[in-house]
């Protein structure tokens, strides 16, 4: 199970990179694999404004379709445009190119209730 010790988690399994005032946020191995093969990534959120754990969008594998829940308040300003032709990258390098937005954060108190990767392997068992 690949756990970054660069990242923050989240108990709804999204890993965020923080750089500067920009958050990066994609979903973990372990909920890809948990999920199984990725199909569609759905994100009509773009340019707005969300609350920490307000919906973002949506992740659909070949079995179920998950919500994804902001992990910081701010605005989303982009999204990973080459998941629409290939979400399987979310399976391949969830870490890497399978990343879905940015986020530009508001509350940087907020940091705080994300995990680190010791506490995200402690709630997945690892």
């Amino acid at each position: 199970m690949n756990v970054p010790v660069n990242l923050k988690y989240t108990k709804d399994h999204e890993w965020i990179l923080i750089e500067g005032d920009v958050a990066t946020v994609g979903i973990t191995d372990f909920a890809q694999g948990e999920l199984g093969d990725i199909v569609y990534v759905e994100v009509e959120t773009l340019d707005e404004t969300l609350d920490m754990e307000e919906v973002f969008g949506t992740v659909e594998a070949v079995k179920t379709v998950s919500d994804l829940f902001l992990p910081l308040t701010g605005q989303i300003i982009e999204f990973n445009d080459s998941l629409e032709s290939e979400p399987e990258k979310v399976n391949s390098d969830p870490y890497g190119d399978g990343w879905m937005i940015k986020i530009k954060f508001t509350n940087p108190e907020e940091l705080e209730a994300l995990l680190d990767d010791a506490a995200y392997k402690e709630l997945i068992g690892a």
